[in-house]
């Protein structure tokens, strides 16, 4: 290497690392509990997840979400829960069952189904052990067409009363997430924050309660806040992302300011799952992400 590609180099190593001692700069913590996931800071701390942990709890991110940590090996899994714990972060939702291929949850109550969910949800007990982790999501599957509805109704609630029997002794909370038809998930049973909630109301478990993305109610429903506040006792997580595009607060229509103010206001204690992409791509991408939730969050 000869004298002038080494300086330069050199050069753009400097700038590299003092761009990411910028980065980590221990920020003060948000107001709410904001959860980035596995992959969203990749480019500022590296591949490995422990690293992408803490380069978020640098950023006063105080929640951890990974919807997958179900398929990491049990030490993995353990070693995540302990992190979190050493950091003060509050681990989010991984999920526990989730079929888009059928319409079982809807059709089937007879004993070998139900003996079937109720051991996808002592797995996902033991799960939420090693993550040290309060919520777990459920998704119902799709619809059956030739079924009356509110029959599929009555089936989908004796179904969570079985999960949620086991879930009740531990602590666990399983909660349901309904997606939007239109630009994600045509076809599945649960599509709405009111259909959710009557459900839970039914169940009557602590144990089942409701996850409100707000992005999918946005393409799907609309109508935020007063559908937030309606289903307050019901919702036990929330989870974001603009639309369209699905990507951080403020590239798109929805006023997280106004929502995240009022969860705030109203005492809102659990995690906010940062369930989206990033608009730009590479750190500076990563880094509009970190700042449109300090906007957001400035109440």
């Amino acid at each position: 290497m000869n004298r002038r590609t080494f300086l330069s180099s050199s050069l753009i190593t400097t700038t590299i690392a003092a761009s990411v001692t910028q980065v980590r700069s221990n920020s003060p913590s948000f107001n709410l509990k904001y959860a980035p996931h596995p992959g969203m800071f990749r480019y500022s701390a590296g591949e490995d997840i422990f690293d992408q942990i803490r380069f978020s709890a640098d950023q006063g991110f105080t929640a951890w979400e990974d919807n997958y940590a179900w398929r990491r090996p049990r030490e993995i899994q353990s070693k995540i829960g302990e992190t979190l714990r050493r950091l003060g972060m509050t681990m989010g939702v991984f999920i526990a069952f989730a079929d888009f291929k059928t319409n079982d949850f809807v059709t089937r109550t007879d004993i070998e189904y139900q003996r079937f969910i109720r051991d996808e949800m002592h797995k996902a007990v033991e799960v939420a052990k090693r993550l040290n982790a309060t919520w777990t999501t459920v998704i119902p599957n799709s619809v059956n067409q030739k079924l009356d509805p509110e029959f599929q109704r009555s089936n989908c609630i004796a179904n969570l009363r079985a999960m949620a029997e086991v879930c009740e002794p531990t602590g666990l909370v399983m909660v349901l997430e309904p997606l939007n038809w239109y630009a994600n998930h045509p076809g599945l049973f649960l599509r709405s924050v009111p259909q959710a909630y009557a459900i839970c109301r039914s169940v009557d478990s602590p144990s089942c309660k409701i996850l409100n993305d707000l992005y999918h109610q946005q393409v799907d429903v609309g109508n935020l806040i007063p559908n937030l506040e309606l289903a307050w006792d019901e919702t036990a997580y929330y989870q974001v992302g603009d639309n369209p595009g699905r990507k951080e607060p403020t590239t798109g229509e929805i006023n997280y300011k106004n929502i995240f103010r009022l969860l705030h206001h109203r005492g809102f204690d659990g995690v906010i799952g940062m369930e989206h992409g990033n608009s730009r791509p590479g750190r500076g991408g990563e880094q509009a992400v970190i700042a449109a939730y300090r906007e957001v969050d400035s109440f």
